[in-house]
């Protein structure tokens, strides 16, 4: 039985209208009974995914965690407490939004407690409101985020072109080297390098005496590679992506309707 079971929300946790089946919750709490830590892993704020922690039984505990913006923030859910935090420094991420201008994309700024879009597409605006997240439109120029912790940026297009084109050109013209992913078939996101979804949760693991080889991981899609690579032990759900199939020990049978609940019981608690 693995101590800590840290999962992906949007796609592997979440139906693609962004609720969580009755067995996903179920197995959930089977485990978190007991005494298995289950930390939500997920690209977004922590603030935005508040209804799904009542939901499972984990709002408000002390003692119990969320991974948010890639690792960017680890938070104890008691009263929202940021226990870690890893920011991009103002000019990197003012150099990373002239980049992604050029494109044809909505430009997502997430600081540690708001979410401000640039250029806002409709189908982006209706994929957030299934997800509970509220964002503003960006007036005035980038530089109203200089007192802010900005936690990533974000580049939204459903053309995956459009997005290989945008990290090709992030990662040529930003002399700081950055950490770029791709999340939900729609965002290719940008962090500081070194901040990945794998280096938080094992840091979270440091802090709470447990070790890789005793957590779980559960994903669909690049960024969580880096959680699915180095933990103990590594799943995909059915509808993740071939490439994240390919590294890891377990695929469900089962998707994001109820392919957590299935790794839960046939590997997680076992």
């Amino acid at each position: 039985m693995y101590r800590m079971i840290t999962s992906d929300l949007d796609e592997t946790l979440l139906r693609a209208d962004g609720s969580i089946s009755a067995e996903n919750v179920a197995a959930i709490q089977r485990a978190t009974r007991a005494g298995i830590k289950f930390v939500p892993n997920t690209g977004r704020s922590f603030l935005s995914i508040q209804p799904l922690l009542k939901r499972l039984g984990l709002w408000q505990r002390s003692d119990q965690y969320v991974i948010a913006y890639n690792g960017g923030a680890v938070v104890e859910n008691s009263n929202n407490r940021v226990w870690r935090q890893s920011p991009m420094p103002y000019q990197v991420a003012a150099r990373v939004f002239a980049i992604l201008q050029r494109f044809d994309v909505a430009i997502h700024v997430y600081t540690l407690t708001g979410l401000t879009i640039y250029h806002p597409r409709a189908d982006d605006l209706a994929y957030l409101r299934t997800r509970g997240v509220r964002a503003t439109p960006m007036l005035g120029a980038f530089d109203q985020f200089k007192t802010a912790p900005i936690m990533k940026v974000i580049a939204m297009n459903p053309s995956e072109a459009v997005r290989q084109a945008a990290k090709v050109a992030v990662v040529q013209n930003v002399q700081e080297p950055v950490n770029c992913t791709f999340s939900s078939g729609r965002y290719m996101e940008v962090n500081p390098v070194g901040v990945d979804k794998g280096t938080a949760t094992l840091a979270l693991g440091r802090h709470l005496g447990i070790t890789a080889a005793e957590i779980m991981a559960i994903g669909d899609n690049a960024n969580d590679v880096p959680m699915l690579t180095r933990v103990g032990c590594p799943v995909a759900v059915r509808n993740a992506t071939p490439a994240v199939q390919a590294i890891v020990r377990h695929v469900t049978t089962a998707d994001f309707e109820c392919g957590v609940a299935e790794a839960i019981s046939r590997w997680g608690m076992s």
